[in-house]
């Protein structure tokens, strides 16, 4: 494809400048800085016709007789061609459009802008609009599909996107580009053309061209130039679609054959400016361009035949024709098997002695018949031999001679998995960094803002609660691209430059000092990377995969490496978390670890270097902690992930951001995560990802809710009530053992609302015959709740179900005895009654011989259950209230606590030195501390866990169980069981209490009622001989279960007789 490179024109000022031919191709009109547009009768017209569209004009298109620009004026005008009249203004956007083109009918024009919008807008009607929103930054160039079925789109934010236009969606995007904050400022305009024959779309990527595939959008093959060494800047189809043109930045123009992926045309601008225009002629034989200095050039002289020589056997064709571009291709023969990598390639340093045509500087040319693929041109994701990517056949070679030389045997390509470009780091909580006006930190402290525009390069530093701090206005004179703030500190970092190292800058106001303000100059060559602040201490990680740890102020601590690049961190108190790059993901699947480390007293890590979960080809978008102090993040996708401390620090979906969205353009951008209440606090961001700095956006909350199955029927739905709530009940048991005050109440609450849904599903299962349902759920209950199960199983005449779960019941108490003997290992026994390490409350002490001594050890306990009419019908919510009265430290003053149920920093970190009240047991004197503790205990219960769970910190009092009469604990879970209020009332009468009842050491505490025997304990007494005597062989459970029998037939007079 020989051509002639015409002398450049003069045509705008210097500046953007556009081309494009008319339908005939008889006219070349232009567009420029000038804010004129030139109409060129030829390249050799020196008086061409002029038409003035604004201060400046930065975009052209022409189709049917319309001419359509992007003006200054931040307006989209349509004028009359050739004759220039002016046909109004089909669309207007906030700034500048960028780009402008028509549809291949001519009756729409889809226009981007700098204001991050696409629109397309219909000739004949300019109210008939349609507006893509979703990119973060301005849009550089937009295109056509042929079938007018789709848009494509390229942005400053990096991405290239298809979208449907009917439905104004995103079909699928692409993150190609580098990001940049203006189109000023781009190192491409990646000007996106689409084939005509509606196969591929052409997207400028750095040096080469990426083809994606229509319909599929799969990547199907690149194109590129060993003499390209600076980014395509434009591409343009020739009108059969079997050749592409680029021009690039450095001013070379490259004409690719698509089917055989061969460069067929170099040509180089003569003073080398960047081309940042090209269009073809109509025939196919002409191809303008224009650079940025307002000048027009043209080659001349195109070959672009589509005889069917040509199709049908290229090689031939290639080996043919194309040894006139070059001067001493005729004197040398080619390496047939020789590979384009293996080929001499031209210096970059050699180009300005070759004005015509470039060629490597041995004059060897590459080689152009043979070889039809090269490394540099495969899709490495397909296994394709040569042309046939695209589907060409020989079937008609035979009738052409054969080339001089044999081809070369085909290569075979890798076909497999494809490396994902690892996730660039980030700061949770901010904006990306290309933006003007940026978050630069949102959380649950304050926001930060960062400003960096002509005007100003300042940070604004504002605080949720004022208490805290005023605002800050800080000028931002170092470059501070990354901070965090918290309730002592605002953190800043700069990366380096070449004369200046990345800096660190503390400005610590919660000091009582006047130097309220630090700075760390990290090694040369070490980048921040990112950071974060805790509880009086900060950490940084840089571009050395080192961590770095400073007190808050200012003193250097602990350093240590990374096992991988750093994507973000978060702290909370003690707790750092780190997620980094653990290996190279592929398929668009990033291989991301997790570290968790909780610096305290004693430091140790919780997780170490575990796989981060993520959905399938998606990227982290959010790390942080709730207010709690459990650690989550959200993917690019929406998925909320929780830790579940209780599984093994697991991690668990808790909440899809996507499903209340309204389009798929639409996000929420996370902002913080509450467990108590549960909430979610995000930023919804209609058609972006990112909020806008102004107006200040407003916070929207969002519900969490478990994955699980079937949530629209009634088990479903308590189902995943039960386990979120188990989930966001962990938090206590961590905040308790960390030695934090905890929400007394809430976590009442919580155990609560828990056992309620837990009766719920077990009274559901019961009315659908699902025995061995309710069976597993009881397995879940705390002894309780599953006193109140037997109750209820035994009103359903579930006799069978009524005695496993007695089983259950007895179960759980062993497993409570077994843990005491190791507590009482560590601990003196200080008292009669005390506390396990489960949480549930169990008496300890002596083993009492008789049975009012025991009712005397049930009072000390202070468990109470509400006791009703064996026809009333058993209800969850009188169980609740029931459970509510229970007040576990009544009569447990002092009691010792062991210090891991209950540490010392549960007050506050109180004080160990403080002497104690004189009115304490002495039988405590040996554990001041535990004792201290629950002197000051201010609440009244605490809940308990569930059986099964590893949270050990809750505590409740409980129902003793079915077993045997040497434990002393037998008889009073049966006993409460089946007693009526009327016994209840009878038995309160004839019963004295104890007259060696501990008297409460705080007299805040409440005293509960004194426990009188029930009916069944009565009856037992007087009729135990009878039933010995009837069953001599039955062991003492086994008479108490034979008595509950016989007591259950009995009616309501008899029993009280």
């Amino acid at each position: 494809m020989p051509s002639e490179r015409k002398p450049m024109r003069y045509g705008h000022s210097e500046g953007h400048t556009e081309v494009c031919f008319d339908d005939t191709g008889k006219f070349i009109v232009t567009c420029g800085n000038d804010g004129d547009v030139r109409i060129w009768e030829g390249l050799d017209d020196d008086d061409p016709k002029f038409i003035t569209v604004g201060e400046k004009a930065y975009s052209l298109a022409l189709k049917n007789g319309k001419l359509v620009t992007a003006s200054s004026n931040n307006t989209v005008q349509i004028h009359t061609f050739p004759d220039g009249d002016p046909d109004g203004i089909l669309t207007r956007f906030t700034t500048n459009a960028t780009h402008v083109t028509f549809n291949s009918l001519g009756s729409r024009v889809a226009a981007g802008s700098s204001d991050f919008m696409v629109k397309v807008v219909e000739v004949s009607d300019s109210s008939q609009q349609k507006t893509l929103r979703g990119h973060e930054a301005p849009v550089l160039s937009v295109t056509f599909d042929p079938k007018d079925d789709f848009l494509a789109s390229a942005s400053c934010d990096g991405s290239v996107v298809v979208w449907n236009i009917e439905e104004q969606t995103q079909v699928i995007s692409w993150p190609l580009l580098q990001k940049t904050n203006d189109v000023s400022n781009a190192k491409s305009l990646c000007r996106l053309a689409w084939q005509p024959t509606a196969k591929f779309l052409a997207v400028p990527v750095e040096t080469k061209v990426h083809l994606y595939e229509r319909g599929s959008w799969g990547h199907v093959t690149t194109l590129s130039d060993d003499l390209l060494t600076q980014p395509i800047n434009v591409v343009a189809w020739s009108p059969c679609g079997q050749f592409l043109a680029a021009g690039s930045v450095g001013g070379l123009l490259t004409v690719w054959d698509v089917n055989s992926k061969l460069c067929v045309e170099r040509q180089k601008h003569e003073k080398g400016f960047t081309v940042c225009g090209l269009a073809w002629h109509p025939s196919g034989s002409q191809i303008a361009y224009t650079d940025t200095e307002g000048c027009l050039g043209l080659l001349d002289g195109l070959s672009t035949s589509t005889s069917s020589s040509s199709s049908k056997a290229p090689v031939k064709k290639a080996a043919k024709d194309y040894d006139d571009l070059f001067d001493d291709d005729d004197d040398r023969l080619m390496d047939e098997g020789q590979s384009d990598t293996n080929s001499p390639v031209k210096k970059a340093g050699d180009d300005e002695d070759d004005d015509d045509f470039l060629v490597p500087a041995t004059g060897r040319v590459r080689n152009r018949g043979a070889i039809l693929d090269d490394e540099n041109s495969l899709d490495t994701g397909s296994l394709r031999l040569g042309q046939d990517v695209f589907g060409d056949d020989d079937d008609a070679g035979s009738a052409v001679a054969p080339p001089a030389a044999p081809p070369a045997p085909p290569r075979l390509v890798y076909e497999g998995p494809l490396p994902t470009p690892p996730q660039k780091s980030f700061q949770p909580g901010s904006t990306p960094a290309h933006l003007t006006h940026r978050f630069m930190m949102w959380n649950s402290v304050g926001i930060v803002r960062g400003y960096n525009d002509e005007q100003d390069n300042a940070i604004d530093v504002e605080f949720h609660d004022t208490a805290v701090h005023h605002a800050m206005h800080l000028t931002n004179t170092l470059g501070h691209t990354i901070a965090d703030i918290s309730q002592e500190a605002v953190l800043l970092a700069c990366p380096s430059t070449d004369e200046l190292a990345s800096k660190l800058q503390c400005l610590h106001f919660s000091s009582w000092d006047t130097n309220k303000e630090w700075m760390v100059d990290l090694p040369k060559g070490e980048d921040v990377k990112a950071l974060c602040l805790g509880q009086g201490w900060a950490a940084v990680a840089t571009s050395a995969m080192m961590l770095r740890l400073f007190s808050i102020g200012g003193v250097q601590r602990e350093v240590f490496s990374l096992p991988g690049a750093v994507v973000c961190m978060s702290a909370h108190g003690e707790q750092l978390l780190i997620v980094y790059h653990r290996a190279t993901g592929f398929d668009g699947e990033q291989a991301l670890g997790v570290q968790l480390l909780q610096f305290g007293r004693r430091k140790k890590q919780n997780i170490n270097g575990e796989p981060l979960p993520l959905s399938p080809r998606s990227h982290l978008s959010w790390l942080g902690f709730t207010a709690e102090g459990t650690p989550c993040y959200v993917d690019s996708e929406g998925i909320v992930r929780m830790m579940n401390r209780s599984l093994g620090n697991t991690w668990t979906p808790v909440c899809n951001t996507r499903e209340t969205c309204k389009s798929k353009s639409d996000h929420y951008w996370v902002v913080g995560v509450h467990e108590n209440p549960q909430q979610l606090r995000c930023i919804p961001c209609k058609g972006s990802r990112y909020p806008p700095t102004l107006p200040r956006p407003a916070v929207a909350i969002l519900p969490f809710k478990l994955p699980l199955c079937q949530t629209t029927t009634e088990k479903g739905l308590m189902e995943e009530q039960f386990w979120r709530l188990v989930l966001f009940h962990n938090h206590y048991s961590f905040l308790s053992s960390s030695g934090y005050e905890i929400d007394e109440n809430g976590q009442s609450q919580s155990q609560k609302e828990q056992q309620e849904l837990l009766m719920k599903m077990f009274a559901l299962s019961c009315k659908l015959d699902r025995e061995f349902r309710c069976v597993e759920l009881a397995e879940l209950m705390t002894q309780n709740v599953v006193t109140l199960a037997i109750r209820y199983a035994s009103r359903s005449r579930r006799m069978a179900l009524a005695q496993r779960l007695s089983e259950i019941a007895l179960e759980k108490a062993n497993q409570i005895q077994e843990e005491e003997p190791e507590q009482e290992e560590e601990e003196p026994r200080c008292s009669s009654t005390r506390r396990t390490a489960s949480g549930y409350g169990e008496d300890t002490g002596r083993r009492y011989s008789d049975r009012h001594t025991q009712e005397e050890e049930e009072e000390e306990c202070g468990e109470e259950l509400g006791e009703e009419d064996d026809r009333q019908e058993m209800e969850t919510e009188e169980a609740a209230e029931d459970r509510k009265r229970l007040n576990p430290f009544a009569k447990e003053a002092s009691s010792p606590v062991k210090p891991s149920a209950t540490p010392v920093g549960k007050l506050g970190r109180a004080n160990p030195f403080k002497v104690l009240g004189a009115g304490k047991p002495s039988a405590a004197a040996g554990q001041p501390r535990a004792t201290n503790i629950l002197d000051n205990m201010t609440s009244s219960r605490k809940s308990a866990p569930l059986a099964g769970s590893a949270g050990k910190s809750s505590k409740t009092p409980v129902l003793k169980p079915l077993v045997p009469r040497p434990k002393t604990k037998t008889q009073s879970t049966l006993l409460q069981m089946s007693s009526t209020k009327a016994a209840s009332k009878k038995s309160r009468e004839n019963t004295e209490p104890p007259a060696d009842t501990p008297v409460p050491a705080s007299p805040a505490e409440n005293v509960e009622e004194k426990r009188p025997k029930t009916g069944f304990q009565l009856w037992l007494e007087e009729n135990r001989k009878s039933i010995a005597a009837d069953c001599p062989d039955l062991q003492e459970t086994d008479v108490i279960k034979e008595a509950m029998g016989r007591f259950r037939t009995l009616s309501a007079e008899e029993r009280l007789v």
